[in-house]
């Protein structure tokens, strides 16, 4: 009975710190416009900059990460392609099987494969021209050099070399004691400032950071959801300035980043505004962390040597890719 009483009075605490939390991180369309503003990295890397914060990735950086490579674990941070189609997968993957040895001509196995790959299922990464804002794209390009052809500025065609820089992961779900966050759930910036706390690491300029929800473990146990209807979650706007004190090169999550609902009338998707539009910053999208934190859990150790290959297309806003986490 003590124990009911006692996790009973657990989560009331929580339950109270997160109304206080959503009262102190209360943020409007203004505030968010203000933030473009502040947070802005346009021209920093100079007028003509495509790369955005991919430019903390230097070299210095990726000797460094190359030496967290300890023990010779690599873990996939891809999910498996859906091939069906499914509330939270309206344009299913498409593979396509062209020959597979048979009949007179049957000497080769050959197929094409076909995806739609933004939104919620295809883990995937946007690149900088996947998003427009007041007719202006990241350094200030206008949203006219993307048209039928593709994107003639900020397309995927620029991370070509790909990304290798120390990753590190925040798995917010077990922060807080669960198997997952539920639909709408923001994180704040004093959870990642609490993360940092639990995990014994300090996130750095040129990172990559993961944040992690539990969102395949919940459609594992519940099945999937239309997250256009019942929301997911993710960050709220008010960690976009934490994003930039640390300056990451990149943020990636087991969904969209944002928090579903954002809670801000006017803007829909403020996180992927504030990083791709005016800090300039790549986002990996519906990632696969489970076995990540698996692996994390078990080594104790939540940074590693983040290797990311997207495909070479030019013009293009993203790319399907599998990102790999090396310990």
């Amino acid at each position: 009975m003590f124990r009911t009483q006692s996790l009973a009075l657990m989560m009331m605490i929580v339950a109270w710190g997160d109304l206080v939390a959503q009262d102190n991180h209360k943020m409007t369309k203004a505030d968010v416009e203000k933030q473009i503003e502040e947070l802005t990295n346009w021209g920093r890397w100079g007028k003509d900059d495509q790369l955005g914060t991919l430019n903390l990735i230097t070299p210095e950086k990726r000797v460094q990460a190359a030496q967290l490579v300890k023990k010779g674990i690599s873990v996939s941070l891809a999910r498996d392609v859906e091939k069906e189609k499914a509330l939270d997968n309206p344009s299913a993957f498409k593979h396509e099987m062209l020959n597979f040895g048979r009949g007179t001509q049957g000497v080769w196995a050959t197929d094409n494969f076909s995806v739609d790959y933004h939104g919620f299922a295809h883990t995937h990464m946007d690149s900088l021209c996947h998003l427009f804002y007041k007719g202006k794209l990241y350094n200030g390009f206008s949203r006219e050099k993307i048209g039928p052809q593709g994107a003639e500025v900020l397309s995927i065609r620029n991370v070509k070399q790909g990304i290798f820089t120390r990753g590190i992961l925040f798995d917010i779900a077990a922060l807080r004691g669960v198997r997952f966050l539920e639909p709408g759930t923001p994180i704040y910036p004093e959870d990642l400032d609490a993360w940092e706390k639990h995990a014994r690491v300090k996130v750095s300029s040129g990172d990559v950071i993961f944040i992690s929800t539990g969102r395949w473990a919940r459609r594992e146990l519940n099945g999937p959801w239309s997250v256009e209807k019942e929301g997911a979650a993710g960050l709220h706007a008010s960690c976009a300035k934490w994003l930039k004190d640390r300056d990451i090169a990149m943020l990636g999550s087991d969904g969209a980043s944002d928090v579903i609902p954002s809670g801000i009338d006017g803007i829909d998707f403020p996180v992927h505004l504030l990083t791709l539009h005016a800090m300039g910053i790549h986002i990996f999208d519906n990632c696969d962390l489970t076995a990540l934190s698996q692996t994390a859990d078990k080594l104790k150790q939540w940074e590693f040597l983040l290797t990311a290959s997207p495909l070479a297309v030019p013009g293009g806003t993203g790319s399907p890719l599998n990102p790999i986490a090396t310990f």
